[in-house]
């Protein structure tokens, strides 16, 4: 079976069982615990939290998707038989308890044996034995029985092994079933019997079903094959770097591959390079592909190659993957950027007999040279006593220095000088509490900011809203903001007691700490501002400082929450 045949068969089997197809959300996720998205279920985290309903934002409590994934943690991974960084999650979802254990099992033994006729004796199942904390399930332990699972083909596994926790400080959580075959887990089944916070574990009134299925290792797994890069959705690009540059190993080849469509798919998420949060993440993948260019000397031509060929595979379910133009352009300015430094780092971390942490960081500093770069291309005599947590420690103390400058100077947005870029950012600051206002002015005053991050570039702001934008709703919130430049309103702040800016109205972001003395940040008139925001600043003295702006994206991030980005000129 093919990739597409898999995915038609999930979503549809799944479909003729009361479920409602969702499309994957951004691999920027809503949920603030987490950089990316790293499961199907973070889309959904509210739904079984009670904050949202599922019934009224799809119509049901029952939910497919197929959700594009990112998991940074397997970086240092890849190279072996499976580990990936991006991934398609197959996964189907039950909120406020609308059928639990039984079901979820069934359906996904169903699907396995009957569906995809995966022989019986290839399955075996895994189930939570228990502990002081969380009783044995005896109940999936039951029904997996009755399934005819005979007890040499149960493993009972300990809280590492059949227990999954929230990713943040709280959230959701219960018991799994792993289905595995030929020994490999394939299919993760969560019960959410529980909700974690600082007090501990409480039993949820209504249970939840979160299940999770890596589409590159089934694929791998019922097509017999040695690893996930022999899968039609991997095997062209693999094949393709491998007719390029024929001198390259198995595992470079691997990395290659991984490393070249994780950067596709993340830049087309509106990721751009930095050294903070998602863009950090795309510039040390971006970074680990340019160290082997030098080392094997491969030039421009990878990248045109490989990304004709995750168009030609993904586009036609991922649309955002065929911006051509701009995901060239990253690759090559990072390219053009860093060759040279990077081939002066690569030469000077070769005359290394001993790394110490400071050492890997001055490497880090001064040349860009990660971590994971560091250990794969040193000699082995050098990292022989090296330990990752003093180059952490040595990362940790440079950030608390520039962090401490940053807060002095700036009020806590990190600009170190007043630069251009320093600039663009306070334009694009001051930019987002114009959005805001406009957006409250078009869709209804319910509209909040749920989330924002601003480079030089662009301008990210999350919010509140239960559908897509109207192309004229899009028009008309671009117009207001431009109107309001044109005005050349003044922005100034006065501080003030939180309780006496709650008074007045002023907008705050819910998930930001504040003190009890607060500045707040006016657009217009002292009498009647159109914007009222606590905010630490800076911003621009009036809006015609802003220049024009323009809004070129909006979308869905997740159930009830979408995304503007917009940039100015």
């Amino acid at each position: 079976m093919i990739s597409s045949e898999i995915r038609k068969s999930f979503l549809e089997f799944f479909e003729q069982r009361g479920h409602k197809i969702v499309p994957s959300s951004s691999l920027i996720p809503s949920d603030s615990s987490v950089l990316l998205t790293t499961a199907g279920m973070q889309q959904f985290k509210k739904y079984y939290t009670g904050e949202l309903n599922a019934l009224t934002d799809f119509g049901s409590q029952r939910i497919v998707s197929i959700q594009k994934c990112f998991r940074t943690s397997d970086i240092d991974s890849v190279g072996d038989q499976s580990h990936l960084t991006f991934f398609e999650m197959l996964g189907n979802f039950s909120f406020a308890g609308e059928y639990f254990k039984r079901s979820a099992i069934k359906w996904a033994f169903e699907y396995l044996n009957k569906e995809l006729k995966i022989d019986f004796n290839r399955l075996s199942v895994a189930v939570f034995k228990g502990d002081s904390e969380v009783p044995f399930d005896g109940e999936s332990f039951e029904i997996v029985k009755e399934l005819g699972f005979a007890d040499g083909k149960i493993i009972k596994g300990d809280r590492k092994e059949n227990f999954w926790g929230p990713t943040g400080e709280e959230g959701p959580c219960g018991p799994t079933v792993e289905f595995y075959i030929d020994g490999l887990e394939i299919w993760n089944l969560v019960f959410n019997e529980y909700f974690k916070d600082e007090t501990g574990l409480k039993k949820l009134a209504n249970p939840g079903v979160d299940t999770g299925m890596g589409l590159e290792r089934l694929l791998m797994v019922i097509n017999s094959l040695d690893d996930v890069y022999q899968t039609d959705l991997l095997k062209p690009l693999i094949t393709k770097i491998k007719e390029l540059y024929p001198q390259l190993d198995k595992r470079i080849l691997r990395i290659l591959t991984d490393h070249i469509r994780a950067s596709i798919f993340l830049i087309s998420d509106e990721v751009l390079p930095s050294n903070k949060e998602t863009g950090y993440v795309l510039r040390r993948l971006l970074r680990r592909i340019l160290a082997h260019q030098i080392k094997n000397n491969i030039r421009n031509n990878l990248f045109p190659e490989s990304y004709k060929i995750i168009k030609d595979k993904y586009s036609a379910i991922y649309p955002e993957t065929m911006n051509e133009k701009q995901i060239l352009d990253i690759f090559n300015e990072e390219e053009l950027k860093y060759r040279k430094t990077f081939s002066r780092g690569l030469k000077e971390l070769g005359k290394y007999k001993s790394l110490s942490g400071q050492n890997a960081f001055n490497l880090y500093q001064t040349f860009g040279l990660s971590p994971e770069i560091i250990l794969e291309f040193a000699s082995p005599e050098a990292i022989k006593n090296f330990k990752l947590k003093d180059f952490e420690k040595e990362f940790k103390k440079h950030q608390e220095i520039s962090r401490a400058g940053a807060l002095k100077k700036f009020g806590g947005h990190g600009l170190k000088s007043e630069t251009k870029e320093a600039q663009e950012i306070i334009r694009l600051h001051t930019a987002t509490h114009l959005l805001q206002w406009a957006l409250r002015e078009v869709l209804g005053k319910e509209v909040r900011q749920i989330g924002s991050d601003i480079n030089s570039e662009r301008l990210r702001f999350d919010f509140n809203f239960n559908r897509k934008l109207t192309i004229k709703e899009i028009k008309r919130v671009g117009d207001l903001v431009n109107q309001k430049v044109k005005e050349n309103l003044p922005v100034f702040f006065e501080e003030m007691p939180k309780e006496e800016a709650e008074k007045i109205g002023a907008l705050a972001f819910f998930k930001q700490k504040y003190g009890d003395i607060v500045k707040v940040y006016f657009i217009g008139q002292k009498e009647n501002p159109i914007s009222k925001e606590l905010c630490a600043g800076p911003h621009v003295k009036n809006t015609s400082e802003i220049g024009e702006f323009r809004l070129f994206k909006e979308e869905a991030i997740s159930a009830g929450s979408r995304r503007i980005r917009a940039t100015v000129d």
